[in-house]
């Protein structure tokens, strides 16, 4: 079974001069349902104003895309296992460095969730290890590329 997702990026010159380098990264990402989200390169790569800073660069899309996964799956996981999940929060951080080629990657990310559960039946700390490892295993994106993943607080396998 496959599936196809699909988003369209949309940036525009908007007259603004383009050989020396000082137009506008800002652009657009719109997704099926009519979501739109106001993009841009990261001002840490683009200095401002070629930038935005109010908008979602790709390297904050890639560490919450592989956050939000991880997430899901662990909910999933959680709810078959049936451990009652309230909240979860997760402030994911990505890091970039220089590859081999040296080339900029983000090589990983880590992801700090605070997780609040409750009813008769709550985790253990090392159920809690297996279902991020599950949930780690499970997850789309993060089968999908080569950055390193790790769980702050939990041990690896």
């Amino acid at each position: 079974m496959s599936h196809a997702y699909t988003a369209t990026v949309l940036w525009s010159r908007n007259g603004e001069s383009f050989s020396d380098g000082r137009y506008s990264r800002g652009h657009v990402w719109r997704f099926d349902g009519g979501i739109e989200v106001a993009a841009s390169s990261s001002p840490s790569v683009v200095p401002l104003p070629m930038s935005r800073a109010d908008a979602v660069d790709p390297e904050e899309a890639f560490v919450a895309a592989l956050s939000s996964c991880h997430m899901l799956t662990f909910l999933a996981v959680a709810g078959k296992k049936r451990f009652t999940v309230d909240r979860y929060e997760d402030r994911a951080t990505g890091l970039m460095t220089k590859n081999a080629a040296g080339k900029l990657f983000v090589s990983q990310v880590t992801l700090d969730p605070i997780i609040a559960f409750s009813g008769e039946k709550v985790p253990t700390p090392e159920q809690i290890a297996e279902l991020h490892h599950l949930s780690h295993q499970e997850c789309f994106i993060a089968n999908s590329v080569l950055t390193e993943i790790v769980v702050k607080g939990i041990p690896s396998h």
